[in-house]
């Protein structure tokens, strides 16, 4: 099927589209879904280890300052 083909399809055209369309139609939604959640996984370790320096350092600080005076 032709991307023309594919992009003239409109879900509320009243016509059901082909199984050759709607194959298709899912295979590229589960490509999207699926690197949406890749990025998003990505972000959220991402910040959690940033948070994690945070705290770290946060409290390296509190020990020092404890110990040193």
């Amino acid at each position: 099927m032709s991307e023309q083909e594919m992009n003239a399809y409109r879900f509320n055209s009243g016509q059901e589209p082909s199984d050759e369309m709607l194959e298709q139609i899912m295979r590229e939604a589960a490509r999207d879904a699926k690197y949406r959640q890749e990025k998003a996984t990505a972000e959220y370790f991402e910040r959690m280890r940033s948070n994690a320096q945070l705290k770290k350092a946060k409290w390296a600080d509190r020990i020092n300052r404890a110990l040193n005076g």
